[in-house]
């Protein structure tokens, strides 16, 4: 995996692991809200803009390791394939080999 690869795949596993903690949050008020926002889950380290989820989508964003929820045109063809899109949110699956490795290495949720 080439450099650029490996900060867009470093990128992506710091913003979902900040999602975790918005979502530990945000499930002791899931009675309150229908929505939360989560941050972008793009390669781009400069990104500060959020997405609405539901606690449902967000858990089906974390079913795979390899997927990440972000802004829709957040995506980067070259490492990743958008599989479902919506006016809220995108949710991209890592390509196979040395990104999908990455983004499985960096889950959370594997601990």
């Amino acid at each position: 995996m080439d450099e650029r690869s490996d900060r867009i795949g470093r990128n992506e596993a710091l913003f979902r692991t900040v999602n975790e903690r918005v979502r530990e949050v945000n499930e002791a008020f899931s009675v309150v809200l229908e929505q939360s926002d989560f941050v972008c889950e793009c390669g781009d380290g400069e990104c500060a803009e959020t997405i609405r989820l539901t606690l449902d989508e967000y858990e089906q964003v974390r079913a795979d390791p390899t997927q990440f929820a972000v802004v829709p045109g957040h995506e980067i063809p070259d490492v990743e394939t958008v599989v479902f899109a919506n006016d809220r949110y995108a949710l991209l699956r890592k390509d196979p080999g040395g990104p999908a490795r990455l983004a499985a290495e960096t889950d959370p949720r594997s601990d």
